[in-house]
């Protein structure tokens, strides 16, 4: 697979052209964030300034009408909630809805659905046992990924709603594991087959396209994220590697995600 070391990077906007956005209308971004490495601490000091960033305080799974002040502070996913060391909490499902009253997001994919599931739990999920070696955890022990896809869809909402109040949120970001594609700057193929995250706003235009950097070895850990000045983006389509997972990929770039974290969603006009 081909391979390449991307240092850990806080990266101005004024470098745009660098991170590849296009299609869609260009949207004016305050901050990228970026990094990528073998293992956490790789990755850490960029994930906490992308929190930092973001806002705090993390409001958990606290609905709006309980914030103190409901336009600030952020929310994070991490997938390993209160199931234990389980290694497949659930089937793959579509809508995946178990966040979206408390954090105010769903994930679609066009896949057979999505799960969460250990290292251990994915090889058995893909009936693939190297992928209990090749992928590492931000946060243990379990990571998200779609079956029977490569790609995932997340929508916000206000959070205690149910779903029934459309938002946007200032940014997202997502840990991804085994990035070995390089980000594809220069190269249309590569550009298809990288990991990325594209940004939506309410009327369905793309804002950014931010590519996940690499870094060799089996287990690497990537992080993306971008902060707006202020709530536009409605919708992110995450593509994780060149294939879909399954039984004979020894030769393709699967990635797995572990953590989301995004602003506060606030409410459409």
């Amino acid at each position: 697979m081909k391979k390449q070391m991307v240092l850990s990077t806080v990266a101005a906007v004024g470098a745009l052209s660098l991170l590849l956005s296009f299609g869609g209308r260009q949207a004016s971004a305050q901050t990228v964030f970026q990094a990528a490495g073998p293992d956490i601490a790789s990755i850490q000091s960029t994930v906490d300034a992308y929190r930092l960033a973001l806002g705090n305080p993390n409001n958990q799974n606290q609905p709006r009408s309980a914030l103190v002040n409901p336009t600030i502070g952020r929310r994070e996913i991490n997938w390993d909630g209160a199931q234990g060391n389980s290694t497949n909490t659930t089937d793959p499902v579509t809508p995946f809805d178990t966040f979206l009253n408390t954090r105010g997001a769903r994930f679609t994919t066009p896949g057979t659905g999505l799960s969460q599931a250990t290292p251990a739990g994915l090889a058995v999920l893909f009936d693939n046992p190297t992928y209990a070696d090749i992928f590492s955890t931000f946060s243990a022990p379990r990571l998200f990924t779609p079956v029977g896809s490569r790609f995932t869809e997340g929508l916000f909402f206000v959070p205690g709603t149910n779903g029934d109040t459309p938002a946007a949120v200032t940014g997202f970001g997502a840990v991804f594991t085994d990035v070995d594609e390089p980000d594809g700057s220069h190269e249309t193929k590569s550009r298809e087959h990288s990991t990325k995250i594209e940004y939506f706003d309410a009327d369905g235009h793309r804002i950014f396209t931010g590519f996940v950097p690499a870094a060799p070895g089996d287990g690497n850990l990537s992080f993306f994220g971008i902060v707006f000045e202020d709530p536009r983006i409605a919708r992110v389509r995450i593509t994780t590697g060149e294939s879909r997972p399954g039984r004979d990929d020894d030769k393709k770039d699967i990635v797995m995600m572990d953590d989301f974290i995004y602003g506060e969603p606030q409410p459409l006009p």
